[in-house]
C-alpha cells in the first residue's frame, strides 16, 4: 500500500548474529527508474533495523539513517498498511534544522534547497510504546521501503560517524518517554532528546539506542515486547538483529521496572543479561548504570562486582539528576534538562577511559 504526502522545503549495532546488508543498485518502484533499495550499502543506518531487499524496519526511538546523494529532490517511501499509531520522525537536510513529521503516509517528498550534492538524516523521534511494536503486523514503527531520487541522480557512499561505537539498552527512560512534557504520548516523547543520542552526538559516535517502555530484565515491556533478556538479539519478533561485535561501549540502564521482583531473582536475571551482552561483544566496555530512581542499585553493584569482568563497571548515578532540581517530568522520567545532565556525565566518563 503506497500513498503520497509532501514535506516542504528544508531551510538552511546491536549486540546480541551478523547478517550484512546486500549491495544494491537503484531499482524500479512505483513507476520510477531511480529508486534505491533499503539494503543498499551506501546507506548508513544506526540502531536496530531489520533490513531486507524490500524494507528496513525499526521499532526504536533514536534509530537513524544518513545518506548522501545528488539531484534536486528526495522521496522517502514507507509501508504504513498495518500502522495504527504513526511513528514520529525528524528530517534534516544539509545539516539544517530538524523538521517533524508523522509517518502516516507512504511517500515523503523532501524538497531541497536546489540541485547539487546533499546530505540528509532521518531520525526516529518516537515509536509509541503502548502500541504493538514487536509482533508483525506492527501497529507502530518505521518501515522504509525505498528512496526515490531524481532521474539521473546518484546515491553516494555515506559513512558512520568517526567516533566510538556506542550501544544503549534500557527502558522508557532510554527511549525518551516524557522527555518533552508530562504525558505518555508520542508528542511528549523524544528519543533524540534522550541521553543516548546526546552522548553519541557529543562524542561523534555511531549509536544503537534500544529503549522499551515498561521493560526490565524480568518485566515484559509495553507493546508486546519481551523482557530484556528475551528481546536481546532481536529487532522485533522473528527479525534477528545484526550484531555489532565491534561495539566499544555498552550502556545498560535496567532495573527501574523490576521493583516487584526480589533480590535473588533479579540478580540472577541481571547477571544472565550481562553475560549475553558480553558474549556478543567480547571486547566492549560495559557500563551498568544505577537506575535514576535507585531501584535494585545494590543488586546491580553486587552482580558487577561478582562478575569480576575488568571491562565492566557499575556506574553510581546518585545525585546526577533530582526532582528538586526540576530534572523530571513526573516521578520517573527525566525531562530534556535531566537527559542533558545525564549525557554530560556519561560523555565525560566515556572520554576519561579512552586514553
Amino acid at each position: 500500500m503506497r500513498r503520497t504526502f509532501l514535506i516542504g522545503a528544508v531551510t538552511a549495532g546491536v549486540l546480541c548474529a551478523l547478517t550484512p546488508p546486500v549491495s544494491a543498485s537503484p531499482v524500479s518502484v512505483s513507476g520510477s527508474s531511480n529508486v534505491v533499495r533499503p539494503d543498499d550499502r551506501r546507506l548508513a543506518y544506526e540502531g536496530h533495523w531489520g533490513r531486507t531487499a524490500t524494507s528496513a524496519t525499526t521499532v526504536n526511538s533514536g534509530s537513524r539513517l544518513r545518506l548522501r546523494f545528488t539531484g534536486g529532490t528526495l522521496r522517502a517511501l514507507f509501508d504504513v498498511s498495518s500502522i495504527t499509531v504513526p511513528a514520529q520522525i525528524y528530517v534534516s537536510v544539509d545539516g539544517g534544522p530538524k523538521r517533524l513529521y508523522a509517518v502516516d503516509r507512504d511517500d515523503l517528498d523532501i524538497a531541497l534547497p536546489g540541485r547539487g550534492t546533499h546530505t540528509a538524516e532521518i531520525s526516529v523521534k518516537d515509536v509509541f510504546s503502548r502500541a504493538n511494536r514487536w509482533t508483525p503486523p506492527l501497529e507502530t514503527g518505521v518501515v522504509l521501503t525505498g528512496l526515490r531520487l531524481d532521474e539521473g541522480a546518484r546515491l553516494l557512499p555515506q559513512h558512520l560517524p568517526p567516533g566510538p561505537r556506542l550501544a544503549f539498552y534500557g527502558d522508557s527512560v532510554t527511549q525518551g518517554v516524557m522527555a518533552l512534557c508530562e504525558v505518555n504520548t508520542s508528542d511528549c516523547a523524544d528519543g533524540t532528546a534522550a541521553y543516548p543520542t546526546l552522548v553519541a552526538d557529543d562524542l561523534h559516535a555511531s549509536l544503537t539506542q534500544v529503549g522499551f517502555g515498561r521493560q526490565g530484565v524480568l518485566q515484559t515491556g509495553n507493546g508486546g515486547v519481551p523482557a530484556a533478556g528475551d528481546a536481546c538479539g532481536w529487532n522485533y519478533a522473528d527479525s534477528r538483529a545484526d550484531s555489532d561485535r565491534r561495539a566499544d561501549v555498552i550502556v545498560v540502564n535496567q532495573g527501574t521496572n523490576d521493583t516487584a521482583y526480589g533480590t535473588e531473582e533479579f540478580r540472577a536475571a541481571y547477571r544472565a543479561y550481562l553475560d549475553r551482552l558480553r558474549s556478543a561483544a567480547p571486547h566492549a566496555r560495559i557500563l551498568a548504570l544505577r537506575p535514576f530512581n535507585g531501584a535494585h542499585a545494590d543488586d546491580i553493584a553486587t552482580v558487577v562486582r561478582e562478575l569480576a569482568d575488568p571491562h565492566a563497571e557499575f556506574v553510581d548515578t546518585t545525585g546526577w539528576i533530582s526532582p528538586e532540581d526540576g530534572d523530571f517530568n513526573g516521578t520517573v522520567h527525566p525531562n530534556a534538562q535531566g537527559h542533558r545532565k545525564v549525557a554530560d556525565r556519561l560523555a565525560s566518563l566515556i572520554k576519561s577511559k579512552e586514553h
